[in-house]
């Protein structure tokens, strides 16, 4: 089968399309999946360079978000028939031994992909497979960070940073979808212009001005007459960003954060989290029944997944390349054809 295989760590050139790759077979308990999509993430991008403490086993095929349809049942799998729309749940599970698929086995950036029957979820034929392969890392972390962890009401200020990516265009979504009033940052004017689009009401360049300073014109400095600032803050850039966004969080406020990609060491002022009555709070991934909803928001048409562009396989590296050099606005997904 074509398959985009790495066979060592290094820049996207390590990564190559084999159009010999060994098709995978459907073991006990396992079943085969016809691709129909697969998203990038930037996971994809940390597993081809390599992370510390984790060893690959290569030859892999990166790619852990994935829909299709099942071309292969193996034994001892019940409730699944070959022809059925699926989308694949990529968290670690039993059935894997807890290993993380596109990590440890391979993904989705194939014509077939194995998986365990357990990471089973069932594509609504409403939903496209290129809208089902954008969900589990991104728009399922999205969700459990705003609405299960964060509690996003309606008539909240929200403040959104890193907003044009995967989480981010989700996080602007769910808010306008509860009827919050969203302050989304980003770095280009461009992404911007695309965020007031999809529903944002006040943009920061955070390249150009002061994110601080810009959201205290817009809601107002927090105050201890419990005025001014934001009801939620999402933040999951780290890199020194903590201590500017707690000081945008009004009385009684909420900052959640899923994530530090530009760097975890933070510097905070807890003179403000005691008098404010702050909220920090964690999120960690999502859990199926999460998941599972979330597709249900799509098949009913009030989620729509923000996809940049979708790309054949073959143009893996620009793919990749979009990613990397953070020319995204939403998803990039990748088809077999």
């Amino acid at each position: 089968m074509k398959a985009a295989v790495i066979r060592e760590h290094g820049d996207r050139d390590v990564t190559r399309v084999a159009r010999d790759y060994p098709d995978p077979q459907a073991g006990p308990g396992w079943v085969v999946v016809r691709v129909g999509a697969t998203s990038l993430n930037y996971h994809d991008i940390f597993t081809r360079r390599g992370m510390p403490g984790i060893t690959i086993p290569f030859p892999l095929i990166v790619g852990s978000d994935l829909a299709g349809e099942i071309a292969e049942v193996g034994q001892d799998v019940s409730g699944w028939s070959v022809g059925d729309r699926v989308l694949v749940d990529p968290l670690p599970c039993e059935g894997t031994e807890w290993k993380f698929i596109g990590e440890q086995f391979d993904g989705g950036r194939a014509e077939y992909c194995a998986v365990h029957s357990e990471q089973l979820v069932n594509l609504p034929g409403t939903v496209s497979y290129e809208q089902a392969a954008s969900l589990p890392l991104a728009y399922a972390t999205a969700y459990r960070m705003m609405l299960t962890r964060g509690g996003v009401k309606e008539g909240e200020k929200v403040l959104i940073l890193g907003a044009s990516g995967g989480v981010g265009t989700c996080c602007v979504l769910l808010a306008k979808m509860v009827g919050a009033e969203v302050i989304a940052c980003a770095s280009a004017d461009g992404k911007l212009d695309r965020l007031r689009e999809i529903g944002a009401d006040h943009l920061v360049n955070y390249k150009q001005v002061n994110m601080r300073e810009a959201v205290h014109e817009i809601v107002g400095k927090p105050r201890v007459t419990r005025t001014g600032g934001v009801d939620l803050a999402v933040n999951y850039t780290g890199g020194k960003t903590w201590k500017d966004t707690l000081r945008c969080v009004g009385f009684g406020g909420r900052m959640v954060t899923c994530g530090a990609t530009a760097g975890y060491e933070e510097e905070v002022d807890c003179r403000y989290t005691w008098t404010f009555e702050h909220s920090i709070i964690g999120s960690d991934g999502w859990t199926r029944d999460e998941l599972v909803a979330l597709l249900g928001l799509v098949e009913s048409g009030d989620l729509d997944p923000v996809i940049d562009r979708v790309l054949p396989l073959d143009e893996i590296h620009e793919a990749e390349r979009l990613l990397e050099d953070r020319e995204v606005f939403g998803k990039v997904v990748v088809t077999p054809g």
